[in-house]
């Protein structure tokens, strides 16, 4: 393994984004990419690249695409105005997991938050994904909420 880079997504990463969500069954949402699916992502990836708030990111081994994850700010009234960062769709490539990838991102997260204001980090994980579960406890995250979804 050469040394991973993390950055942020560029629209030549794209494929290699989904290719990572396909992987996950509990979490892709039935994300596949094709030729039909293709223009759906690439609005969705224009719309995270005009937001300032929101921040793609890939985790690269040489050229490999090997993680991803995205960092949503979120300005807050609590804490006396404190923002927040939401880390989002955490993905590493199943066949590069336990490698320490994940923390790697993790640490990356957590700098890039508190280099740009934020307070807190949050983020979310199945209810089934107790190793995923532990791993967050070993990186000093606290279960601290119940998550409710409903979707449209």
């Amino acid at each position: 393994m050469s040394a991973l880079s993390i950055r942020e997504a560029q629209a030549g990463d794209l494929e290699a984004i989904i290719r990572l969500h396909e992987e996950d069954e509990l979490g892709s949402h039935g994300d596949v990419w094709s030729p039909e699916t293709r223009p759906a992502y690439e609005a969705a990836f224009a719309a995270i690249q005009r937001s300032p708030d929101n921040r793609l990111f890939v985790a690269a081994d040489g050229n490999e695409v090997v993680g991803t994850f995205q960092l949503t700010f979120i300005p807050n009234l609590t804490g006396r105005g404190a923002m927040r960062v939401k880390v989002e769709s955490v993905k590493v490539k199943a066949a590069r997991r336990s490698g320490g990838i994940g923390a790697q991102i993790i640490a990356f997260c957590e700098d890039y938050a508190r280099t740009h204001g934020a307070a807190a980090m949050e983020l979310t994980s199945n209810k089934t994904r107790k190793d995923a579960h532990r791993f967050y406890e070993r990186l000093g995250f606290a279960r601290s909420h119940e998550g409710f979804k409903k979707k449209f």
